[in-house]
């Protein structure tokens, strides 16, 4: 066989890991099938092409032949001699209008451009010039989508610390419904503004904010459970929001969430000057001038929606197990959950004597109680003492 050098696809390499880790005995065949969607037959035919050519067997088998779908030799050099010389000038759109209207040759617009753009012919249209933004219609009913966001400013001035505010705008109303002062922009923040928002008007049917890592992953990590689900797994907030059934629109841009930006700024002259005339100087007496603040903000800069029904839909009853932190465990063999530093054992059950090796789901609220769920069933536990990680 002919030795050679060639990369493997993500695809192909997370074979060979899980393939190599069954060869080793660490994974069994049937557990390696359902992680690479296989029978496991033909994992069993996988570990033996590695046993006898290495991780390069395992590579496609098709690799390094031509498609049998490839445009013959002579097709190709009749195209690109069409776009030289007859269609000289033509965009790629056009050219394969032409080609297959006049020329009788069937190929789609990519398979066009790849062929053009490998033989140097760059497409005679040029980018169109940036255009000034439009401003963004604003929804048509309250609840329909709210802006969320979060300030940090001196807002007590030389008085007290930096704080920050955060909170939500509706799009349709530009009315504020909950707003808060808090020492830092983190997700308990957020999830202690949803739940008072939930509980006092309902869910609604969107929200629109930044890529800030409360909302959305940034990092570029891939564990293998989200490679081979084909997506990667929310963080807190985004993991609440999907149990709301709420939609999270990520803003690409500061531009385009310019409303609440605007919010911002009328808040940093007139908010700014109210806990100045209050002589507030710590995070409560912030919040006190908010609470007694936003009211008067929401009559006289909120405005009716274009349509008088309103799109809140009815907040579930167990707000608390959503508004909150879920961390997946495994149960040790001695029924113990490590979390944290903290150790939770869990006594027999009514439905079940032992948990070891099962996944269980620690659950801690904003008040920072923890609760542990075995699938919907709470599960009775009690804390033991704190151990060291060492570091």
């Amino acid at each position: 066989m002919r030795q050679g050098t060639f990369a493997l696809s993500q695809k192909e390499l997370q074979r060979v890991a899980v393939i190599s880790s069954c060869v080793k005995g660490e994974l069994a065949c049937a557990r390696a099938a359902a992680l690479l969607h296989l029978t496991p037959r033909h994992v069993k035919r996988l570990k033996s092409r590695l046993r006898q050519g290495g991780e390069a067997a395992l590579a496609h088998a098709s690799r390094g032949r031509p498609s049998h779908r490839r445009l013959p030799q002579r097709v190709r050099d009749r195209i690109l001699h069409l776009a030289r010389t007859t269609y000289a000038g033509f965009n790629d759109h056009h050219l394969c209008e032409k080609l297959c209207e006049v020329e009788g040759l069937s190929l789609g617009r990519e398979t066009l451009r790849r062929l053009l753009r490998s033989a140097g012919i760059g497409s005679p249209r040029k980018r169109r010039a940036p255009t000034h933004r439009q401003r963004r219609l604003a929804r048509a009913r309250e609840g329909e989508m709210l802006l969320l966001d979060g300030s940090l400013h001196r807002w007590l001035e030389d008085r007290g610390p930096q704080l920050t505010l955060l909170g939500f705008l509706d799009d349709a109303t530009r009315k504020v419904p909950v707003a808060e002062f808090f020492p830092t922009e983190d997700a308990r923040g957020y999830f202690r503004l949803l739940r008072r928002l939930l509980r006092r008007f309902g869910v609604p049917l969107s929200f629109y904010g930044d890529r800030h890592g409360v909302f959305v992953r940034n990092d570029d990590h891939w564990s293998v459970e989200e490679q081979l689900a084909g997506r990667r797994e929310p963080t807190q907030f985004g993991r609440a929001l999907d149990q709301l059934g709420v939609t999270y629109i990520a803003a690409q841009s500061p531009q385009a969430k310019g409303r609440i930006e605007r919010l911002w700024g009328t808040f940093q002259d007139r908010l700014t000057s109210e806990l100045r005339l209050a002589g507030a100087a710590d995070l409560d007496a912030a919040n006190q001038v908010l609470r007694d603040f936003l009211p008067d903000y929401n009559r006289r800069f909120g405005r009716a929606p274009r349509e008088a029904e309103k799109a809140w839909r009815p907040a579930p009853e167990n707000l608390d197990r959503i508004c909150c932190f879920h961390h997946q465990r495994s149960v040790s063999n001695d029924n113990v959950v490590q979390w944290d530093g903290r150790r939770f054992q869990i006594p027999p059950q009514p439905h079940r004597f032992s948990f070891a090796g099962a996944k269980v789901q620690l659950v801690e609220s904003l008040e920072g109680k923890v609760a542990i769920y075995y699938g919907e069933n709470k599960l009775h536990h009690t804390e033991g003492v704190t151990f060291s990680s060492g570091r």
